[in-house]
């Protein structure tokens, strides 16, 4: 994989045409913010993992849920459960224990041992392969910078062993909404007592990540970790501050873009 991050100067060339003297002025960069699912460790496999651990646990205690269901019917029914109970988007361990609890209802099985079901599911879901250059650089760039997290996904992350890194991390379903809502960076900025401008968003969804963070005043990185084919993804109107294929490129250019850090 090639290592890259370049920045996007078509907004600031374009206000330097209408406005010649005009010079900008960058803020300096006091804090960076992650995403978690794809942008530190690859989320498929995980949830692929954790839903046949679960599946494997329910034919045991549930056999009844597993002789009526497979993992791609209980999938299908959580996507149905979500277009008709749209609070869910930012609450998907709240939207499986529903589902499962409806399976579980349905077939005369005992819907006390949900959540133990749930249990299984989410110690699996926190057992992730972070990407090979997470464990390297974090510590790095926590000496110049604030880290933290925000997410619309359940990841745990002392489970996951990388809290430490972080001065503050925000989970969609307990903050009681999600990405692309400006209120939760703007939340995230104020735990880590910085002003949005001062602040730059990572993460691999150019809307969710790069958009969302960028109406909320910070700067947006995209994290493209599969540089050149990816970048068909990217819309039109969407323009990241920078793109980067991995957390190296990524402490590169925040070293160019602000000295030696914000601390």
């Amino acid at each position: 994989m090639r290592t890259r991050c370049r920045p996007r100067t078509a907004r600031a060339a374009q206000r330097a045409q209408h406005n010649p003297k005009q010079i900008p002025v960058m803020p300096s960069i006091k804090a960076v913010l992650f995403d978690l699912d794809d942008t530190l460790w690859p989320i498929a496999p995980v949830i692929a993992r954790a839903e046949q651990d679960m599946y494997e646990w329910l034919r045991t205690h549930a056999p009844a849920v597993t002789e009526r269901f497979t993992i791609e019917a209980l999938r299908a029914r959580r996507m149905e459960l979500l277009r008709s109970t749209p609070h869910f988007r930012f609450d998907m361990i709240g939207l499986r224990h529903a589902g499962l609890s409806a399976a579980f209802s349905e077939c005369n099985e005992d819907s006390s041992r949900v959540g133990n079901a749930m249990d299984i599911f989410n110690r699996a879901r926190n057992r992730v392969d972070l990407f090979e250059d997470v464990q390297p650089v974090l510590p790095r760039l926590s000496e110049h910078w604030l880290l933290g997290t925000i997410s619309n996904g359940p990841a745990d992350l002392g489970a996951i062993g990388l809290s430490h890194h972080f001065r503050s991390s925000i989970a969609a379903y307990r903050f009681g909404t999600g990405k692309p809502d400006p209120k939760i960076f703007l939340a995230a900025c104020e735990l880590l007592g910085v002003a949005p401008q001062e602040a730059v968003y990572v993460g691999d969804d150019p809307l969710l990540d790069v958009e969302g963070a960028q109406r909320a005043g910070l700067k947006g990185v995209w994290m493209d970790r599969e540089g050149e084919r990816a970048t068909r993804v990217m819309p039109a109107h969407v323009a990241p501050d920078a793109i980067c294929t991995n957390l190296y490129a990524l402490e590169h250019w925040l070293h160019t873009t602000s000295g030696t850090g914000g601390r």
